[in-house]
């Protein structure tokens, strides 16, 4: 109560006192005598007429006072009325006059002597407005200038002077609602953290028994995989702090403030501790500092930052409830001393889900959707191999727009199976109108592929044909649907995935007796398949178990290497290779042939049938593909 009472005092004083002041001014403008400003012409006029009693002369005005009735009456104000309530009127008789530049005071003086008008001279004190206008004013508006870009560049006024001030963003324990409920998919890596929720929550047990939690989990995956949602369902299945900040806002242009904001984050986590700490992108600030030729040193801020965060990491004890938790795409590039045991002690690894995981995170984000009765996750799940949890909550979200734009009361599954076509090929372009030759053309190749699919033994089974166009350069697609996630591929298997790719350009060849452009990017990715083949999976029998060029990322598409890289083999070791990769393509391209040779007839027809319809799928694409007759067809 006290506080508060204080409080309550204090802010009526300032209060009584601001009206004081206030009412003050008022009643000395309200009780101040009138003055009328007059011209010089006036003023001499009424000095001649000797209606004028005293003056005081300064350097640029004349203030004086007149007779009774002298100076004209002034417009009506509206103080007037007030001034007659306070008592404050009477007659107007004192006046003010500009002096004139340049005129000799002498004549001046000569004249009031001579009306015997008392006079006086005075000295104006300028000091209050020079420092006002000379120093006050300039400063407050560097002032205010200097706060408004501090609060555009860092948001606050005193970002200048807090630059190694930790960025990091606090949750409390009211603002995390996510738990171990809210993730899917990832049940081994749910499984591994469950260990660090129960030491934050009961952490005796673990030291009554001389153990110890890990100080660091590095979760490492492709993106989209929910390491970060991770992170946030462990602090909130604990109830404690989560201190969440990005790798890349330890690092600024200045040296030395990303190890202060490190040392500053550490502090705060200590201080609030138990919690957690995550990091995110930490390949940003953790990257090695071993070049990659070898040399040693680089940016000197982002190592300063590294090396403070591994004295960090030395120097705080798990004992006190700071866990220190990370996320990276890149586990490659991090230096081996942030992955050495007693720092990050704990890699898990959060990887894209299989079936059941996928068909779990589908449920999980359409907890809010409204289904219909009849849809089939299960079956959605299957159609989506290879994507991730933040792929798979897109797709749910496109499917219930879809179905809103539609005006449907539940989402169905063409919304889901429309929502997979977008997130694999993009929009659809109907308004791409293709002439009747090229819709020939698409119609024959697609067809091409889907009928080498249904030929090849190890191949995944054809699930729809279409020639919408879809994105920026698909004219059609063939749509095959794995019956099961594979890990492991064969070299057959991977040899009937180059055939179905070549299917198409083959499918031109025997229709047409010309090729045409259309077949571009099933080229880049047999040749692509083909050199890994010979180069990583040592599928070559002239090149032997040998593996060749530099290793490539673990979860991101490592880009095409350029013309005129170095390569760490010779050159005759590359004509090699390039020749092995010319054998396996022109040996599946006559396989190819010949399947589509025998089944020339079946492929003319089916591509008759795609053309009038636009799209195949299901019993009717099976039994066009297997050379049987369909109902409608021409």
């Amino acid at each position: 109560m006290k506080p508060n009472t204080t409080q309550r005092i204090q802010f009526s004083l300032i209060y009584l006192l601001v009206a004081a002041v206030v009412l003050s001014l008022l009643q000395s403008w309200l009780l101040a005598p009138r003055t009328i400003e007059i011209p010089m012409s006036k003023f001499l006029e009424l000095v001649r007429e000797n209606k004028i009693e005293s003056v005081s002369l300064t350097e640029r005005e004349i203030a004086g006072r007149a007779k009774q009735g002298a100076l004209p009456e002034p417009p009506a104000a509206r103080a007037d009325r007030l001034r007659r309530l306070m008592g404050s009127e009477e007659d107007i008789r004192r006046f003010t006059a500009t002096r004139i530049p340049g005129v000799d005071d002498a004549r001046l003086v000569a004249e009031l002597e001579a009306h015997h008008v008392e006079f006086s001279g005075r000295i104006e004190n300028t000091l209050w407005r020079d420092l006002l206008f000379g120093w006050v004013i300039p400063l407050a508006l560097m002032i205010g200038i200097w706060m408004l870009i501090m609060r555009r560049v860092g948001g606050g006024a005193t970002q200048a002077l807090s630059f190694g001030r930790s960025k990091a963003k606090i949750y409390d324990r009211k603002e995390l609602k996510t738990t171990f409920l809210d993730v899917a998919g990832v049940d081994e890596a749910k499984a591994e953290l469950v260990e660090v929720v129960d030491f934050l929550k009961n952490p005796k047990k673990y030291q009554r028994l001389g153990g110890r939690i890990p100080k660091g989990v590095l979760l490492v995956g492709p993106p989209g995989t929910g390491k970060t949602l991770l992170a946030r369902a462990v602090a909130g299945e604990a109830d404690v702090p989560f201190f969440s900040m990005s790798g890349s806002e330890f690092v600024e242009m200045f040296v030395g403030v990303g190890a202060s904001r490190v040392r500053d984050l550490f502090e705060q986590a200590k201080g609030k501790a138990p919690c957690i700490v995550f990091i995110d992108e930490l390949d940003a600030v953790g990257k090695s500092r071993v070049g990659s030729m070898g040399f040693v040193g680089g940016h000197d801020e982002r190592e300063q930052t590294l090396n403070q965060l591994l004295a960090e990491m030395d120097g705080f004890d798990s004992s006190k409830g700071v866990i220190l938790m990370a996320a990276t795409n890149r586990p490659e590039v991090l230096d081996q001393a942030l992955l050495r045991p007693g720092r990050f002690d704990r890699q898990i690894v959060v990887d894209k889900p299989d079936l059941k995981g996928r068909e779990a995170i589908l449920r999980l984000h359409a907890r809010s959707v409204v289904l219909a009765p009849a849809l089939d996750l299960g079956a959605i799940a299957q159609r989506t191999p290879g994507f991730a949890g933040a792929d798979l909550a897109n797709i749910v979200n496109e499917a219930a727009l879809l179905a809103a734009r539609k005006g449907k009361d539940a989402v169905e599954t063409a919304d889901f199976e429309e929502a997979i076509d977008r997130e694999v090929a993009g929009l659809e372009k109907r308004s791409r109108v293709l002439s009747e030759k090229e819709r020939d053309i698409v119609a024959h190749h697609e067809m091409g592929h889907a009928l080498v699919a249904s030929s090849a033994s190890h191949a995944d089974p054809v699930h729809k044909v279409t020639i919408i166009p879809r994105g920026v350069a698909a004219l059609g697609m063939t749509y095959q649907l794995p019956t099961e996630d594979r890990f492991l591929m064969t070299q057959s298997e991977l040899e009937d995935r180059i055939a179905v790719m070549l299917g198409g350009r083959v499918a031109e060849e025997l229709v047409y007796g010309e090729v045409s452009t259309g077949a571009h990017n099933d080229f880049e990715r047999a040749s692509e398949l083909a050199r890994l083949m010979v180069m990583k999976y040592g599928m070559s029998e002239r090149l032997g178990l040998v593996t060749f060029g530099e290793r490539a990322p673990s979860f991101l598409r490592a880009p095409a290497p350029t013309w005129g890289s170095e390569h760490p083999y010779s050159e005759e070791t590359a004509r090699v290779i390039d020749e092995e990769v010319r054998l396996i393509i022109e040996r599946i391209h006559e396989r190819v042939r010949g399947i589509l040779t025998a089944k020339k007839a079946t492929l003319i027809a089916a591509a008759v049938e795609l053309k009038r319809t636009e799209t195949l799928e299901g019993e009717r694409l099976r039994r066009l593909l297997a050379g049987e007759p369909v109902e409608g067809s021409r």
